[in-house]
């Protein structure tokens, strides 16, 4: 499969925040403001970053783990491969049209 097909079926990355909401915050019946309480943040933080407009920073990964017992390697590895899905996405065509790669002769 071409480069262009993959792209044309990749799907779309589930943002780190919406997972935090989705998988942690409404099953334990929290509220954004409570999780942020808990989380000792403030509560714009946690509404930043389940809107997609703040990432997961590692101090607030290790807030996560605290609160919820999931590692902090979890929450920043989701960010991470959110991150880059969405480089991916936006930049990669032009990244791989700039990059000349190493040719390594054997």
């Amino acid at each position: 499969m071409g480069a262009a097909m993959k792209e044309a079926h990749r799907v779309v990355p589930v943002p780190p925040g919406e997972m935090l909401e989705e998988e942690f915050i409404k099953p334990l019946g929290l509220s954004r403001a409570e999780a942020a309480r808990r989380l000792g943040v403030p509560a714009n933080r946690i509404t930043q970053i389940v809107k997609g407009r703040r990432a997961i920073t590692p101090e607030t990964a290790l807030r996560l783990e605290a609160l919820f017992g999931w590692p902090a390697a979890y929450w920043l590895q989701n960010q991470a491969e959110y991150d880059l899905e969405i480089a991916r996405t936006v930049r990669g065509r032009r990244i791989r049209k700039e990059v000349r790669p190493l040719r390594v002769s054997a």
